[in-house]
């Protein structure tokens, strides 16, 4: 057992409420087993077995897992026709591959989009169905609608099991900084928007967020992706108190901030359970990351920041009506996430989330939480708002160079 206070009769305490927390959970909603991606009869399946049989030229394709370097040399190597014909032809392929140009993946995941649209549209009338499933089916097919408005830029997109998605504002190729979202549990494709509290969702974070950062400084060039391309936990159940939908999230993490175009500096913005795929994906993240910011986390699966082993600059917030400060943060053989990253002894630099109410409200515009977030966003430390306990948060960072 590993806990994170020095009071024996505490951390025993502790123990025992990480454990019944894990009983209630198992009685009341077991196990909970969310189906991955292997299912043959997955849409991205098919289309990757499709990818490994064709040619171009006579040639085989590359492997579609293939390095993002070697997937950029692929597709560098081909005229705009003939990439324009693999995204046309493997749709779900070419949108989820890191290396492949960026306006190649937003055609290919519109492409991609319409035929799911299509299947859903033929599954709201099916009468094989139940009218749960149907409806059901009418709910994506309204989501795939939004999804192919004007001018959307979908970098990701997999309608398999639960859906997987990923947006981009801005100009992503040519952005000086580019901010990342990653999002908590309930995160799937039917809740990457919302119509009401618009906010509490990937795309109205990220809207937010790149609002917020013009608005702080409009010369930086910047880009904001809502990244909701792994799979996160359904609900508060067993999933959410240990780390192994983070562990698969944070190598689908990594592997596409080290594919991102130029040499923009990253930062990444973590709520909830996403604080958790960021903590455990930092060893592999590339040296472009110069911040990880979390919000609302459960833990980053770490004694303290040091840790967690990168060159970035640490910070984390927590509203004072979040909830999540009731979580125990403790290890307790595999279960439960850490230490509490906004405690002195975690090591993180502490800001204010002032306005922020309760655990979803940290993307609000007018609240200090956002404004913080943008500040570091655009690389302004020296205007950030820190807590009392930590007034000096945002001093000794130096901005890192970008293209």
């Amino acid at each position: 057992m590993t806990s994170f206070d020095s009071s024996p009769t505490l951390n025993a305490w502790r123990a025992l409420l990480a454990l019944a927390v894990v009983f209630v959970m198992l009685a009341t909603s077991g196990w909970t087993a969310i189906r991955g991606h292997a299912d043959d009869s997955a849409p991205r399946t098919k289309a990757l077995a499709a990818w490994a049989r064709g040619t171009m030229d006579g040639h085989k394709l590359p492997k579609a897992d293939g390095t993002a370097q070697q997937l950029a040399h692929f597709f560098g190597s081909l005229t705009g026709t003939e990439r324009d014909e693999l995204a046309d032809r493997y749709p779900l392929v070419v949108g989820n591959l890191n290396g492949a140009p960026v306006s190649l993946r937003y055609r290919a995941n519109r492409a991609a989009l319409v035929a799911a649209r299509a299947v859903e549209q033929k599954r709201t009338v099916d009468p094989r169905l139940s009218a749960d499933g149907r409806q059901d089916a009418s709910r994506r097919m309204h989501r795939f609608d939004s999804l192919l408005d004007d001018d959307r830029q979908i970098l990701a997109f997999d309608p398999s099991d639960t859906g997987r998605v990923a947006e981009v504002f801005g100009d992503l190729d040519h952005a000086q900084r580019v901010s990342v979202i990653v999002p908590g549990v309930d995160t799937n494709v039917l809740t990457f928007e919302k119509s009401t509290r618009k906010n509490t969702a990937p795309v109205g974070m990220a809207e937010s967020l790149y609002a917020a950062e013009h608005a702080a400084s409009p010369d930086t060039r910047t880009a904001v992706i809502a990244w909701a391309d792994y799979t996160a936990p359904a609900g508060l159940g067993i999933d959410a108190a240990i780390g192994r939908l983070a562990e698969d999230g944070a190598v689908r993490l990594s592997a596409m901030v080290s594919a991102l175009p130029g040499s923009s500096s990253v930062e990444l913005f973590c709520h909830s359970y996403g604080s958790v795929v960021c903590g455990v994906s930092t060893r592999e993240l590339p040296s472009r990351v110069s911040d990880i910011a979390v919000a609302g986390s459960p833990g980053m699966r770490v004694r303290n920041a040091a840790q967690l082993g990168t060159r970035a600059q640490v910070w984390a917030m927590r509203d004072k009506d979040d909830w999540i400060q009731d979580v125990p943060y403790l290890d307790v053989a595999g279960l439960g996430h850490g230490a509490d990253p906004v405690s002195a002894a975690f090591g993180a630099r502490v800001l204010s989330a002032a306005g922020a109410i309760g655990h979803t409200g940290y993307f609000e515009p007018g609240t200090q939480s956002l404004a913080n977030f943008a500040a570091i966003g655009v690389g302004a430390y020296r205007t950030v708002g820190c807590t009392a306990a930590d007034a000096d948060c945002g001093s000794g960072i130096s901005v890192r160079s970008a293209a």
